[in-house]
């Protein structure tokens, strides 16, 4: 029999695996890329223990919970349950806090031949661990951000560096008007946080010296807020330049957007695919319409209405380079230079994609690969 665990730490740097058996409502507020949610509740079963908790106290909620879990609603938990335990034999169970839940399930589960062990504290202990430690990452790792003009690809040399965190990626957005995928996905800003958590924990039991390089953000990643703390950290650490055309930039640009977006649209949208993704590019256009100027944006919305039109067509891309030109050297291009003149921030580095490579792992070597 395995003993009960607070290593917190060991948990999340070796993706234990997690049993959570906290209702459905709540694993869907935050939870962990390594837990599956197998309840012992449902949402209104929760919702009435709770209420019977509160009234009359626990061993009231107790009897209640019997009431409810009839002997088909127990056998089926059970085969759940077992199941994820032979079949995860490292991994541990837990509720929110540690308490009636965890303890009733490790019973249920003991009296089937088999003890399964409970995370001390819950949830709530597992969450505050890494709110904590993500505060420390930010304080104790060196940061360098990856930084450039609009559609430069920073984002796919950043994946190139061997020590980097891809918030855009976890937040599954690229960040910008335009950075929704064809479902509008995103995670709770609670996932987002644990998981970025995650990642400078292991980069830094890697090493505690060495930099971590993290594409250059604004505060909100679509839906996502960057934490303050971590955020100011972002803002003055030292930054290397990604140097590309104008005209590249725009063929990239052409590419992440459009041609790599549009399968996507095809496969979940179907027959609505084409209204979904003509909505896409011209309402997203609509919310910057004032910061671009009315003017500017009737030639963009004019020149993507008749792209969109040639692109279904033909599936050429090259009509909508005209408004794109537009908005990179019109809105996005001022408003990065403006940006970066306001952060108090040391460029250490520009250069063009190869030689960006290059310079960021001969970077991470000489500050050094120790722990």
């Amino acid at each position: 029999m395995r003993p009960d665990s607070d290593d917190y730490h060991s948990i999340f740097l070796n993706d234990i695996p997690l049993m959570d058996v906290r209702a459905p409502v709540e694993f869907t507020r935050g939870a962990f890329h390594c837990a599956s949610n197998i309840p012992l509740l449902d949402d209104e079963q929760r919702k009435q223990i709770g209420i019977r908790y509160k009234d009359a106290g626990e061993e009231e909620a107790v009897e209640l919970g019997l009431k409810l879990a009839t002997p088909e609603i127990r056998q089926q938990r059970l085969e759940n349950w077992l199941k994820f335990c032979r079949t995860n034999q490292q991994g541990y169970l837990y509720c929110f806090r540690g308490g009636l839940r965890s303890r009733t399930t490790q019973q249920w589960i003991r009296e089937q031949g088999i003890d399964y062990p409970l995370i001390k504290g819950g949830y709530k202990a597992m969450r505050r661990f890494l709110i904590d430690d993500l505060e420390h990452s930010a304080e104790q790792l060196p940061l360098v951000i990856v930084s450039g003009l609009t559609g430069c690809g920073k984002t796919r040399v950043l994946k190139k560096i061997s020590r980097h965190i891809d918030f855009e990626g976890i937040a599954n957005h690229r960040g910008s008007a335009f950075g929704c995928d064809s479902r509008d996905l995103q995670p709770s800003v609670i996932d987002w946080e644990n998981q970025v958590s995650i990642d400078f924990l292991k980069l830094k039991n890697l090493s505690a010296r060495q930099p971590v390089f993290l594409e250059d953000e604004g505060r909100h990643i679509g839906r996502i807020s960057i934490p303050e703390n971590l955020f100011a950290r972002m803002r003055i650490a030292p930054r290397a330049i990604l140097q590309v055309d104008t005209e590249t930039r725009v063929e990239l640009i052409g590419e992440d957007y459009i041609l790599s977006a549009w399968p996507q649209y095809q496969l979940y949208h179907a027959e609505q695919a084409q209204v979904k993704f003509s909505a896409f590019v011209l309402d997203n256009l609509a919310r910057i319409q004032k910061r671009l100027g009315g003017e500017r944006y009737k030639q963009v919305k004019s020149c993507f209405e008749s792209a969109l039109i040639e692109f279904y067509a033909s599936g050429k891309v090259e009509a909508f380079y005209y408004g794109i030109t537009i908005l990179l050297e019109r809105y996005y291009d001022p408003m990065y230079r403006y940006q970066l003149a306001n952060k108090d921030a040391d460029i250490i580095f520009e250069g063009t994609e190869s030689e960006y490579i290059q310079w960021a792992e001969a970077y991470l070597v000489n500050n050094g690969n120790k722990k």
